[in-house]
């Protein structure tokens, strides 16, 4: 049950912040942000994977990958229900996030993204809040497995 609660508030979070500036987008409010030096909100429609790789204008291609990203998500939920103690923690955030872009990119056939995070003229990829929280999920996932790795060559 907590891992159910964990993935629909991840979900719900990502849902009100992409609605909250789409809304101003559609309202005809600009959603370019200066936050700081180095952060802008600033919203993009991402028709790609992750951080806009693959960004492609065929709907084929679109819908291809897609159908793959849902079917990733199957697996993660399969694995889910076989896991236990951290990993279904760390998994449970992953796919919180990877529902919401997977909604979004059915509902909007594009993913909203809008953290501009750059350093100087420097700019990294324009990323969401799903975006966040799979990056979390996996890190999280690689660091259990690494500490796991160098626990088991100890012993």
């Amino acid at each position: 049950m907590k891992k159910i609660t964990i993935i629909l508030i991840l979900f719900l979070i990502d849902r009100f912040v992409k609605l909250y500036l789409v809304n101003l987008q559609e309202n005809g409010i600009d959603v370019d942000f200066y936050i700081s030096s180095f952060l802008n909100i600033y919203l993009v429609w991402n028709t790609g994977i992750g951080f806009g790789l693959a960004s492609l204008e065929s709907n084929n291609v679109y819908h291809f990958l897609t159908i793959i990203i849902a079917f990733i998500n199957l697996g993660l939920i399969y694995y889910l229900v076989k896991s236990k103690g951290i990993y279904s923690y760390l998994l449970s955030i992953v796919i919180g996030g990877s529902l919401g872009n997977l909604y979004d990119r059915i509902y909007f056939s594009a993913v909203p993204d809008f953290i501009d995070f750059h350093i100087k003229n420097f700019h990294w990829f324009v990323f969401n809040v799903a975006d966040i929280f799979i990056t979390i999920g996996i890190i999280g996932l690689i660091m259990v497995e690494l500490f796991k790795s160098k626990k088991d060559s100890a012993q």
